[in-house]
C-alpha cells in the first residue's frame, strides 16, 4: 500500500491548504499536520512553509513532490502491469502535441489499436513541457514531440522529418505560385500559433537568423489551436505558417495551398521520446512500421 504520508503530501502539494487536505482525505487537520510532520522529519528537510491562510513549497519540497509524484504513479503502474497479465492487454499511453494532433499521427495510432485487439490506448494532448513532466512522472509510455531536448533520462526515435511552410486559402492569388517570398508574406495578414509554441519559436528563430523580425510582419491573429488556424485560411482570411503535416489532410483534399517559403528552410525533427527503461520497445517498433507504411509524401517543394 502506498504511504499514507505521501498521498497526504501530494494533496496539500496540489490543494495549498491543510485545511483541504484533511477534507479530501477525511481526516483531521492536526492528523494532515503530523503526516507532513513525520515526513518531514524523516526526509530531513522542510517541505512547506505555512503562513496565516496560505502554505508554499519549499524549494527542497518540489523536490519531494515531484518525487513523490513518480513514486505514486509507478506504484499504479505496478498493478496495471499485473492487471495486463491476468487479462492479456496491453494498456498504452501516448502524449502528442497540439500540432501532431492536427496530422497523421492520430490516424496512425487509432490504426495500431484497431490492428492490435489486445492493445488499449489512451492519447493525451498537450504542451511539449507538459508532455516532458508526464514522461518523467511516468505518467506516460511515450510522447511523439516535435524537435528534442537533451535529456539525460530519454531515449528518442526519429519518426519522420517535417518542414514549416506557408498555408494559404486556394483563392489567395498567392496560391497559384511556386512559392512565396517574404516580402509577399510581408504583405499578407498572418494568421499564427501563440508565441510560446515550438513553431513559432522556430520560425522567429529562422526570420533572426536571415536578419529579419517577427515585427516587420502583420500578425493579425494568435491562435494556438490549429484546426482553427487552417479554418480561418479556408475562408481566406490571411495566411499561416505552420507545419506541413499538420495539414497533410486538407492538402491531399485540395481545401488549401501549401508553398514553401523562399530561402527559409524550417525543418524539424519529429521524434518519440521514452523513459530509458521503457520495456515494451517492440510496441514502438510497431507502431513507427505502422506509421512509415501509412505516411503519403508531399514533398515540400510541391
Amino acid at each position: 500500500m502506498l504511504d499514507a504520508k505521501l498521498e497526504t503530501l501530494l494533496i496539500v502539494a496540489e490543494e495549498r491548504s491543510f485545511t483541504k487536505a484533511a477534507s479530501i482525505l477525511s481526516l483531521t487537520q492536526p492528523a494532515v499536520s503530523n503526516h507532513i510532520s513525520l515526513l518531514e522529519k524523516e526526509i530531513g528537510v522542510k517541505i512547506f512553509l505555512r503562513t496565516k491562510g496560505d502554505v508554499k513549497i519549499t524549494p527542497e519540497g518540489e523536490v519531494v513532490v515531484k518525487y513523490a509524484k513518480r513514486i505514486k504513479n509507478l506504484y499504479q503502474r505496478m498493478f496495471d502491469k499485473i492487471s495486463e497479465i491476468d487479462r492479456k492487454i496491453t494498456k498504452l499511453r501516448v502524449g502528442i502535441t497540439h500540432t501532431a494532433e492536427s496530422n497523421e499521427i492520430t490516424e496512425v495510432l487509432a490504426k495500431y489499436g484497431l490492428s492490435h485487439g489486445n492493445v488499449n490506448i489512451t492519447i493525451i494532448t498537450d504542451t511539449i513541457k507538459n508532455l516532458y513532466d508526464m514522461l518523467e512522472n511516468y505518467e506516460l509510455d511515450f510522447a511523439i514531440i516535435e524537435g528534442r531536448r537533451q535529456v539525460s533520462e530519454m531515449n528518442y526515435l526519429m519518426l519522420d522529418m517535417d518542414y514549416l511552410v506557408c498555408i494559404l486559402s486556394n483563392n489567395n492569388p498567392l496560391s497559384k505560385k511556386s512559392m512565396i517570398s517574404l516580402d509577399d508574406l510581408k504583405k499578407e495578414q498572418l494568421i499564427l500559433r501563440l508565441p510560446e509554441s515550438e513553431t513559432r519559436k522556430l520560425f522567429e528563430a529562422t526570420l533572426i537568423s536571415m536578419n529579419d523580425s517577427i515585427d516587420n510582419f502583420d500578425v493579425s491573429i494568435e491562435v494556438d489551436n490549429i484546426a482553427t488556424i487552417k479554418d480561418l485560411i479556408r475562408k481566406d482570411l490571411g495566411v499561416s505558417v505552420l507545419p506541413q503535416s499538420a495539414c497533410m489532410d486538407e492538402l491531399r483534399k485540395g481545401k488549401i495551398t501549401a508553398l514553401p517559403i523562399e530561402n527559409l528552410s524550417m525543418a524539424r525533427e519529429t521524434n518519440i521520446v521514452y523513459n530509458k527503461d521503457f520495456a515494451r520497445l517492440d510496441l514502438i517498433r510497431d507502431f513507427v512500421n505502422l506509421y512509415n507504411q501509412n505516411k503519403v509524401s508531399i514533398r515540400p517543394d510541391q
